[in-house]
């Protein structure tokens, strides 16, 4: 279980790492410009909450996680 979770660590940094070689408009240039996806900019101030795109990474770990544990049962 131990060497599976290393292993999909180091692969999420290699895709995360790809992603960003890739440039902005790459393989994750949609996320943060979700609808829901809170942008308020101002002279002094800046404040970004990504809720849309929480709402969506949630839904994909849980999909994920629930393969993973139908797996191995």
């Amino acid at each position: 279980m131990l060497i599976f979770l290393g292993v999909s660590i180091a692969a999420l940094g290699l895709l995360v790492v790809l992603a960003q070689k890739s440039g902005a408009n790459g393989w994750f240039g949609w996320f943060g410009h979700l609808p829901f996806d809170i942008n308020i900019q101002k002279e002094n101030f800046r404040l970004y909450f990504p809720l849309g795109s929480s709402i969506v990474l949630s839904i994909i770990l849980s999909i994920v996680i629930g393969l993973i544990n139908k797996l191995f049962r």
